[in-house]
């Protein structure tokens, strides 16, 4: 016996049968991404100015942060100057990126831009076990430009290259990141979700303050830092 609340239990007809009905709303869905990814190819574009960012390397215009791609994909990350440890959510987002090569087959990058100072930013890069390559605007209006000004929220920039001019093709921020996120999309497969209390669960489901489950920096640093546990 267990005190967990369950889901009721049904034969496999009628299992089979809710699940079907459950599916005609997910393929929905999906059809309903494809058209407003295909609205989001539609969109316009601004370009924008000459920017100067930091790199490992020393100072960077903006379009050579493409590396020779013509598109570009930069997730703002929050700083909090003299902080150990950086946004949770921040850290836990951009710790799930190990891979990005299969974005040169797309003619695409994949990095992070943020307000602290280079050296305490690739510190935190390495404190944590990050993978991407990070660059800072800290002496740059950038990040304030495309909605990640000092002290304030995270965001998502998408631009494309036009030979030497660049242009902002999208921005998200907020539960707009979710998509990009492996991690939401696994757990909200699990019959519990993510057993937050602004979800809508059934009786009984198991729910805690919104971010409580999430791993604090401090522990991804643990699970993915220089010296993993």
């Amino acid at each position: 016996m267990t005190t967990n609340a369950l889901p009721p239990v049904v034969d496999a007809d009628t299992w089979q049968r809710q699940l079907e009905e459950l599916r005609t709303r997910e393929k929905a869905a999906t059809r309903e991404l494809d058209a407003i990814a295909a609205q989001r190819r539609r969109l316009p574009m601004v370009e924008m100015p000459d920017y100067t960012l930091e790199g490992e390397d020393g100072p960077v215009r903006l379009v050579d942060v493409f590396d020779g791609m013509r598109q570009l994909i930069v997730y703002n990350h929050m700083w909090s100057p003299g902080e150990e440890w950086q946004c949770s959510g921040c850290t836990g987002f951009t710790s799930q990126f190990t891979r990005l090569q299969f974005l040169d087959n797309y003619d695409a990058r994949f990095v992070i831009v943020t307000q602290g100072p280079l050296d305490e930013a690739l510190a935190y890069k390495r404190r944590v076990g990050n993978k991407m390559t990070w660059y800072s605007t800290a002496n740059s209006p950038f990040g304030t430009d495309v909605g990640a000004p000092p002290g304030e929220g995270f965001a998502v920039n998408v631009f494309l290259r036009d030979g030497d001019t660049v242009y902002r093709t999208w921005h998200t921020s907020g539960r707009g990141t979710e998509q990009l996120s492996h991690t939401f999309a696994l757990i909200d497969l699990l019959p519990y979700g993510r057993q937050e209390e602004w979800q809508d669960s059934p009786d009984g489901w198991p729910q805690s303050p919104a971010y409580s489950r999430w791993p604090t920096s401090k522990d991804i640093a643990t699970l993915y830092g220089p010296n993993p546990a």
